[in-house]
């Protein structure tokens, strides 16, 4: 059933994603200073929406705009329309289409395609994880100096958002560098595929991490909360890696946290 299930997400994501690269930019409504919505958001949406009810009527939707359908549904449709909404009004080369699916609200299957790249990410419980139909895996990378991270930061400047640039400056510090491309499903899909080596984030949503968690565990990747307590979609916060540096990464990241505590940041 999986397997089909896959199929119906592919073809919502790639048809999200046929749509999204033939509009316009000057479609653009603002929904706040710095959080960004477009016409092609709610439109994308629309698309996915369409294609998942047709195919599953049964099936409950959570999506990021506005579709809240029948979560007490077994299965779950977890939905990104236009992960990293920011990027694509500018041009900037990191956005993506986001389709998880989880069942009694465990993440079984997940796809993102990578835009404008257009790579197609995608994994079933228990299957491995694809790109463009190849088989991925994480990396072998076995320290953190010798490694490659990636995180994102929420538009809200509050006290995650100042832990988080602690972090930043740490881990930049002692790695081979951090990257910051705004769109949390495409830097999961990035460990996955062994680009980089780890990831992390405060304040996320659920639809920006069901389908790549999906995707990094089937790579060979772990995904937990940074204090490295088992992760749930719900969760505000991530630290996913190759597996090999987790214990590593969630120490250098437990050593910043507990001093922003004994300062009064609540994090």
């Amino acid at each position: 059933m999986l397997n089909d299930l896959l199929k119906v997400a592919e073809n919502a994501a790639q048809t999200a994603a046929k749509y999204i690269l033939a509009e316009d930019l000057s479609l653009i409504q603002k929904k706040g200073r710095t959080d960004l919505v477009t016409n092609i958001d709610t439109a994308s949406e629309k698309i996915i929406c369409d294609i998942l009810i047709k195919e599953t009527p049964e099936f409950g939707i959570l999506a990021e705009e506005r579709s809240k359908i029948n979560l007490d549904a077994e299965y779950i449709w977890v939905i990104d329309p236009l992960d990293g909404t920011t990027n694509f009004v500018h041009g900037y080369p990191s956005y993506g289409v986001s389709v998880g699916c989880m069942q009694n609200n465990e993440p079984v299957l997940g796809v993102v395609m990578e835009l404008p790249a257009v790579n197609l990410y995608s994994a079933v419980k228990g299957n491995g994880a694809y790109c463009n139909e190849e088989k991925i895996s994480v990396s072998d990378t076995d320290s953190i100096e010798n490694g490659l991270f990636v995180t994102g930061f929420g538009y809200d400047h509050d006290e995650a958002w100042e832990a988080n640039m602690n972090l930043f400056k740490m881990f930049t510090d002692k790695s081979q560098g951090v990257r910051r491309l705004g769109a949390a499903s495409v830097d999961l899909c990035h460990v996955a595929s062994g680009k980089v080596d780890g990831f992390w984030e405060f304040d996320l949503h659920p639809w920006d991490t069901a389908a790549g968690f999906v995707i990094v565990r089937e790579a060979g990747g772990m995904v937990t909360q940074m204090d490295q307590s088992s992760f749930s979609i719900f969760d505000k916060n991530i630290l996913v890696s190759n597996r090999i540096m987790h214990d590593s990464m969630a120490m250098q990241m437990s050593l910043v946290l507990d001093n922003l505590r004994k300062s009064g940041v609540n994090v």
